[in-house]
């Protein structure tokens, strides 16, 4: 019984969750249309209604019915519209059934003004508030012109005095529906926003939680996190990773001289020059201050110290004279390979030890580190 449960909502609402919804609603109001047409054959019955008038205003809202349902089963009317559900399209066709029906119904007319606060109910959670108003204005300009005209047309069943009052009766209800529906409108628009806005908060902070603000790289936290996830899904095996420490050459007298806006502009720029020259697959981030270290997923020694010889050379090439008069930028760095996951502290040390030793070897060089042996400088 579930299997055919199941197999019956795919039929008529589909398996796209995003689009059932919209679907659920057309189906309701096409399953509406149905039960006031079964009505409205009673009403024929009764001799209340004309079998032929019955008949067209039967044909107009299941067709109307029909039309919307399919239209949303097939996924179209998000494509001809704005308006995903063709809420407002359905909601007009059926207040023009509404009125069509007032002006066949008869001594029972009194009721259809309820089926006009349903069709404004119903779009309550759909319309936007210009929508709801104009759907109201729309409501009740269509009933009350059917109000008037039969009123001076056929006073023998239409009785003036009666149409008068249900005249002000629809214009007091239609108005007090549409202000809540203006108002709920409005509160679902203000959600809206509000979620829109914790959406893009959501994001900034994130961001702000894995970049860099300054340089727009990784930030520390995200690069831990990144090597420790390539060490997790890469399991066992020589090399594993390579990882190189970099600190910019004499960026304090850089500071110094220029000041820190000068500093701040050389960062970005050396950022800017890292992402051209590393390869796809590597991550470089800011380490903290002037360092940065660059992660290399299953690259051994040698192939690091080329991706470091490849980013030294793209740095000399970069000019900085519009950040000052003939500077030039370097760097010293120190590369380690990783193991495993127990070896990423270590293999970081290493690295440092290693971009210390550069450092101490006369800068702007890159040292390898061979643990356990003595680190290695390789040639400027």
């Amino acid at each position: 019984m579930t299997t055919l449960v199941r197999l019956a909502r795919a039929f008529l609402l589909g398996t796209d969750p995003r689009q059932t919804l919209r679907i659920s609603q057309s189906l309701l109001a096409l399953v509406v249309y149905a039960a006031f047409a079964v009505v409205q054959h009673v009403e024929v019955i009764a001799g209340l209604i004309d079998e032929r008038d019955s008949w067209l205003l039967t044909a107009w809202n299941l067709s109307g019915g029909v039309a919307f349902y399919g239209l949303a089963r097939a996924g179209l009317s998000q494509r001809i519209s704005d308006d995903r559900t063709l809420m407002l399209a359905q909601s007009l066709w059926a207040m023009v059934g509404i009125a069509w029906s007032y002006a066949i119904t008869g001594p029972a007319r009194g009721g259809v003004m309820l089926i006009m606060l349903l069709v404004l109910n119903f779009g309550m959670f759909a319309l936007r508030p210009q929508q709801a108003r104009a759907l109201a204005m729309a409501g009740f300009g269509l009933i009350g012109s059917v109000m008037i005209w039969k009123g001076l047309n056929d006073p023998a069943h239409y009785d003036p005095r009666v149409e008068a009052l249900h005249f002000v009766f629809a214009g007091i209800v239609m108005a007090s529906v549409a202000t809540l529906s203006i108002r709920l409108g409005r509160l679902r628009e203000r959600l809206h926003r509000q979620r829109s806005e914790l959406a893009q908060a959501l994001q900034r902070i994130q961001a702000l939680a894995t970049c860099d603000e300054l340089t727009g790289l990784t930030n520390r936290r995200a690069a831990m996190e990144r090597m420790q996830q390539e060490l997790a899904v890469r399991g066992r095996g020589a090399p594993l990773m390579s990882v190189a420490l970099i600190d910019l050459d004499h960026f304090k007298r850089i500071n110094d001289s220029h000041g820190h806006a000068a500093g701040d502009a050389v960062l970005r720029r050396f950022a800017d020059c890292a992402r051209d020259a590393v390869r796809v697959g590597d991550t470089m981030s800011r380490w903290g201050g002037e360092e940065f270290l660059l992660v290399m997923p299953a690259t051994a020694t040698a192939e690091a110290m080329a991706t470091m010889a490849r980013l030294r050379e793209r740095l000399r090439q970069q000019r900085f004279e519009e950040i000052a008069p003939e500077m030039a930028v370097s760097f010293s760095a120190g590369v380690a390979e990783c193991m495993g996951p127990a070896d990423l502290e270590a293999a970081i040390e290493r690295a440092d030890g290693a971009m210390y030793a550069a450092k101490n070897g006369g800068r702007d060089r890159v040292v390898a580190a061979a643990a356990p042996h003595p680190p290695r400088v390789v040639a400027a």
